[in-house]
């Protein structure tokens, strides 16, 4: 298959068959060069030259058009980002040309997450026969993910898909750019960085290699560009762009090559220097806080490191350790997996399973944030947070959750690392209208207090101040419950069998204060913790006689959602499967609302069939 040059690095005009099929690269020049013949000349001019008629005509036809005029990718504009390793070089330097300057085609114009390269490296092996050994694809990955990598600010608005995390989407900016959305989740584009170029050659590629693509991006949009039109409405009167040309717009611009962030971060890149003890602050979904210690030892490797953890239960004592091990990407991106031994209880919610980590260090890597997971669907997990420990006090967490305004002698643990032996009263600071009138104890990992909290207190998080030592926004202060909120808010179950595993969903009911401005679910509203409830499952009416809460699974009395086999259910009516959509109700015990009712909140939830086919890439299996 014989074409013109298209890269401005090829010496000849053969486009290489891999396996009897041509490159991805070379089909997305292929549907991108279609396009323009499609629209420039008439379309069985095409069609020769696609091969489809007599090899004499395609010669003929060739020897009068300008094909390389018409066949070339629109040159880069951008400056590229020198490739410098020797191996990534070596491996990817054969598809890839270099130019003067040491860029690799399509590399050099392009930035990405370490689960993105590594995605594109599996991607090379299966269609373009790439021979890279698993050491060799993991060095590869840790060159390109720091020296062509994100910055750790540009990282952290797409770190719920590295973490794993069900997450509403609310950034996306209208309906037309929503369509990128339709088939992954919008962070999976926006974890890489590319010129405008390479953006146009992937929405290229998208549409020769998924055939819907093609019918998504070309569709016209309404006359301010943000929805695309529906099947069968009427065209506009005006021409309008396509919603491929309005996304690409918009992607092109929020993700560029070159960016700020980037330009500040690379030259600070350097080697992590983690080893150490981190106090640690975590979360589990129906398991309450933990609060403990990771102590982190060099492994060889400078970015490679073993640790060991050790986490106490504020809800019932229990303690947990775990071992394990972490590498950490362009100095700030912590990828680990630890485990507590052999699971005990032979529940899927073992917290001493093994466990895969995800934790983002900030840049003077003091501290640490992420998720910590595991699950046949990685449903469940930690929320951790980190702070490197030293000669000073940390203060890690507060127990209880929150103080009600107006209380008297409630006590308060201030929970962490080093704190002072000898402290009084003065020395800690939990905002105005709150007072410490008796320091009960006091151990370097426990200090505990007894405080006062005036009638009049400001509602809001407050910071907890020892010795100097702050921790920011620790402890909320409110005056009443105002609504619950059942988290997640929307949520997804997966039926099961013998084969196929189950996806099980926790669920929590927490208690919130409307703010200053007096309206629930506003930004200014304060989480003051989980609030004690009966649960139920409630049917979400879809259809006459629907029955989905009678079939879909049982909930627990501590929210713990367990699905139902998979199907068919010959008690069904059709014999259907086990799926179904049901509400998931919180009614508090003791919180009301004005009118003397019960508080209560809910969450929709989705109980699916199995995931019959599943990705062999879970870096992008959300």
């Amino acid at each position: 298959m014989t074409f013109p040059p298209t890269d401005g690095h090829s010496d000849n005009n053969q486009i290489e068959l891999v396996g009897g099929a041509p490159s991805r690269a070379a089909i997305g020049r292929l549907a991108s060069h279609a396009q323009k013949w499609a629209w420039v000349r008439p379309r069985p001019r095409l069609f020769l030259l696609m091969g489809i008629c007599s090899a004499s005509v395609v010669a003929a036809q060739v020897s009068s058009i300008p094909l390389v005029d018409m066949y070339a990718d629109p040159p880069e504009t951008e400056e590229g980002i020198p490739v410098t390793d020797k191996l990534t070089i070596q491996k990817c330097g054969t598809c890839h040309a270099p130019d003067a300057k040491g860029n690799l085609s399509r590399i050099s114009w392009s930035r990405a997450t370490p689960e993105a390269w590594s995605q594109a490296i599996k991607r090379m092996v299966r269609l373009n026969g790439l021979q890279i050994t698993p050491d060799e694809s993991r060095s590869v990955v840790k060159y390109l993910a720091a020296q062509h990598g994100l910055a750790p600010e540009e990282a952290k608005s797409v770190f719920y898909l590295t973490e794993h995390r069900i997450a509403d989407e609310t950034t996306i900016p209208n309906d037309t750019v929503r369509t990128c959305a339709s088939c992954h989740s919008m962070a999976y584009p926006l974890s890489w960085r590319r010129s405008k170029t390479e953006w146009k050659l992937l929405q290229n590629m998208h549409v020769a290699m998924f055939s819907q693509s093609e019918s998504q991006f070309r569709r016209p949009t309404s006359p301010d560009g943000t929805a695309p039109l529906s099947q069968g409405a009427p065209l506009p009167t005006t021409p309008t762009p396509t919603v491929g040309q309005v996304a690409i717009d918009y992607i092109a611009k929020t993700a560029q090559l070159h960016s700020p962030e980037w330009a500040a971060w690379r030259p600070r890149i350097k080697d992590p220097r983690l080893a150490g003890r981190w106090a640690i602050a975590a979360n589990v979904p129906g398991q309450g806080r933990f609060v403990g210690e990771m102590a982190i030892q060099p492994a060889g490797a400078p970015d490679e490191f073993t640790t060991t953890t050790t986490l106490r239960s504020l809800k019932t004592g229990a303690t947990i350790t775990r071992k394990g091990t972490g590498l950490v990407y362009a100095g700030y991106s912590w990828r680990g997996r630890s485990d507590g031994g052999a699971a005990k209880s032979g529940q899927p919610d073992d917290m001493e399973s093994m466990t895969r980590e995800a934790m983002w260090f900030s840049p003077d890597q003091k501290t640490a944030e992420g998720r910590w997971f595991w699950g046949a669907y990685q449903e469940f997990g930690f929320d951790v947070k980190l702070t490197r420990t030293g000669a000073g006090p940390t203060v890690a967490s507060v127990m209880p959750y929150a103080l009600k305004a107006g209380t008297t002698g409630t006590t308060v643990h201030i929970l962490g690392d080093s704190l002072p032996a000898a402290v009084s009263p003065a020395d800690i600071d939990f905002g105005a209208g709150v007072t410490v009138s008796k320091v009960v104890s006091a151990t370097p990992g426990d200090l505990t207090v007894i405080v006062n909290v005036a009638p009049n207190a400001a509602d809001g998080q407050r910071d907890v101040s020892v010795a100097g030592t702050v921790l920011e926004k620790a402890l909320p202060v409110y005056h009443k419950v105002d609504y619950l909120k059942v988290t997640p808010e929307t949520a997804l179950a997966r039926l099961g069998d013998g084969k196929h595993p189950k996806g099980y969903q926790q669920f929590d009911a927490i208690g919130y204060t409307k703010g200053a401005d007096g309206k629930p679910n506003t930004a200014d509203d304060v989480a003051v913790g989980p609030v004690d409830v009966d649960w139920t499952i409630q049917e979400f009416s879809a259809v006459f006689s629907d029955d989905d809460k009678d079939f879909v699974g049982m909930l627990s009395p501590t929210a713990l959602f367990t699905p139902n086999i998979d199907g068919p259910n010959p008690q069904r009516r059709f014999g259907r499967n086990n799926y179904g959509d049901v509400w998931v109700v919180a009614t508090a015990k003791t919180e009301k609302d004005p009118f003397g009712k019960p508080l209560t909140g809910r969450s929709y939830l989705v109980v699916t069939v199995p995931a019959y086919q599943r990705w062999d890439q879970p870096e992008v299996s959300q």
